[in-house]
């Protein structure tokens, strides 16, 4: 708050230098932005209009393609842990297409259950339309990606 204050104050005695025959601006700036002001200053950021302006791939965060490879590469790991960290599904031979009702023989219970671990892990909740279309680890790892903006 210190650093808001030394620039609340030199921006404040920058506008206040007039020529002599002229009494002195008194200007306030709010605290917001003064805080924008000092933020822009400390990182380099632009501003227009006294608004932080942004590069548009930067604002929206988006990848490359060996990044988002990866980032799939991490859902699946994930959803194997969590599928292999199921009881039912412990010892046997689990692939991106296994189909948890038919292949590996789980009931509609045992599948709320991987979906009910699936949200645990990602930290989000699949709503009941989703979770009845979400029958092979690779619709998983597919829906997870989409919610999470990952792209192939």
């Amino acid at each position: 708050m210190a650093a808001v204050n030394l620039v609340r104050s030199a921006i404040n005695g920058l506008l206040r230098k007039t020529p002599a025959y002229r009494a002195p601006v008194v200007c306030r700036l709010s605290t917001v932005a003064v805080q924008q002001k000092y933020h822009a200053i400390k990182t380099g950021v632009k501003l227009y209009n006294n608004q932080i302006v942004q590069n548009e791939v930067s604002r929206r965060g988006y990848s490359a393609g060996a990044e988002a490879k990866e980032s799939l590469k991490k859902i699946e790991e994930r959803v194997f842990k969590v599928c292999k960290g199921y009881d039912k599904l412990g010892g046997v031979q689990l692939t991106l297409d296994s189909h948890f009702m038919n292949d590996l023989g789980l009931d509609s219970l045992d599948h709320v259950e991987v979906i009910m671990a699936m949200e645990d892990e990602f930290g989000f909740e699949i709503p009941d339309g989703d979770a009845e279309r979400l029958v092979r680890p690779r619709d998983i790892v597919q829906y997870i990606a989409d919610k999470e903006d990952v792209f192939e």
